[in-house]
């Protein structure tokens, strides 16, 4: 399915969030996905990931996280720099803005004239793995799916602890949780923790480990696993095509 691609911005807090929105080119409406980026924010292995999910037919909206610290259109690059500079930025994000951000997206999905009424999740990688989960807190949120998530077992997100964990009954959809058995941000402890909390609360959910380490869906470093990527995003559209219309 062809795709279009453009930018557009939401007043959140008088600071204007850059939304990247990817859709398919074609009259009709589709399933909304809110879809959040690693720290690194909307670098080309990232838009690469939203263009591709949208090929499947989806209105995917992504954000730069780190609005309210950085310039408009700033990219961090994956380096050790750029590892700094992420880390930094979502150090002084408060959680709250965070979640103020997910509100503000998951409105804009709603009413966007493209998306099927009712249709609405959220997928993200890395600290946006974290949000995508936090998300589905949001009672129009159908689905989840988090990749190799950070911050999840530890709390840790943004200035304060997250209560992630702690509000996990809030959960009214589905959650896909996708990990690397290699990742070392995201240790076997941490796997069995956040699965366990999910038994739990009885959220309905599907695990899937792939013996790969910490962002091996991103094209651009050494961690790339494309064979995992690959059956990753076979598990992802399954995933989502069971829950929404398409």
């Amino acid at each position: 399915m062809q795709i279009k691609r453009y930018n557009t911005s939401l007043l959140i807090d008088d600071s204007a969030m850059r939304v990247y929105v990817a859709s398919p080119d074609g009259e009709g409406q589709y399933p909304g996905i809110l879809f959040y980026s690693d720290i690194y924010q909307l670098g080309s292995p990232i838009t690469r990931l939203a263009d591709h999910l949208a090929g499947y037919g989806f209105v995917v909206a992504a954000p730069e996280i780190y609005h309210r610290l950085l310039p408009i259109g700033t990219v961090i690059e994956p380096d050790d720099l750029g590892r700094i500079k992420g880390n930094e930025a979502a150090r002084k994000t408060n959680l709250s803005e965070f979640d103020a951000d997910g509100a503000a997206l998951i409105n804009f999905l709603v009413q966007h004239e493209k998306v099927a009424s009712g249709q609405i999740a959220t997928i993200g990688f890395c600290i946006g793995g974290h949000l995508a989960f936090r998300g589905a807190f949001y009672p129009q949120v159908k689905g989840s799916v988090c990749v190799y998530p950070t911050g999840i077992h530890s709390g840790k997100l943004g200035r304060e602890e997250a209560d992630t964990l702690a509000r996990i009954e809030d959960i009214q959809g589905q959650v896909l949780m996708i990990f690397g058995t290699l990742d070392p941000h995201v240790p076997e402890t941490g796997r069995t923790l956040i699965i366990d909390a999910l038994k739990k609360a009885n959220v309905s959910h599907q695990v899937i480990t792939y013996e790969a380490n910490h962002t091996f869906m991103r094209d651009d470093g050494y961690r790339f696993d494309p064979v995992a990527t690959d059956l990753a995003w076979k598990a992802i559209t399954e995933f989502l095509q069971s829950l929404l219309i398409i």
